[in-house]
This record gives structure tokens, C-alpha cells and sequence, in this order.
């Protein structure tokens, strides 16, 4: 269904949300649709410079001393 839609459905459509909405409320939420991008990205950057940044805790032994002995025997 969507697929035939074609350019001029598409101006079509974009002139009706035009009429309907007028140009300053589209502008405003285009707006805020855009600050919304940039907080998603920054939030996103922000989490992987977080987990590079990690340094991994070294592997250390938690058996107890005398299961250790155990296993060297």
C-alpha cells in the first residue's frame, strides 16, 4: 500500500499537515524532535565512553585454602 505513494502523494501530504497544523507548530515540533535526537546520541556517546573507560578488576582465586590443596594434589 505504501509503496505506490510516489513524490507527489507525498506533497500532497506534506501540504495537508501544512494546512492542518500551520508552519510554526511543525516548525516547533521538528524542533523538538531534533533535541530529542541529540539527547539520544549524546546519552548513547556518553554510555560507551563510560564502558570503554571501565578498567576490567583482575582475576583473582576465591577458593578457599584448603580446597586449593586439594587441587594441587
Amino acid at each position: 500500500m505504501l509503496n505506490n505513494i510516489g513524490l507527489p502523494g507525498l506533497l500532497l501530504i506534506a501540504i495537508v499537515v501544512l494546512v492542518l497544523f500551520g508552519r510554526g507548530k511543525i516548525s516547533s515540533l521538528m524542533g523538538e524532535v531534533g533535541k530529542g535526537i541529540t539527547a539520544f546520541k549524546k546519552g548513547v556517546k556518553e554510555s560507551t565512553d563510560e564502558l570503554e573507560n571501565q578498567s576490567a578488576e583482575p582475576v583473582r582465586d576465591v577458593t578457599p585454602e584448603n580446597e586449593r590443596e586439594k587441587d594441587k594434589v
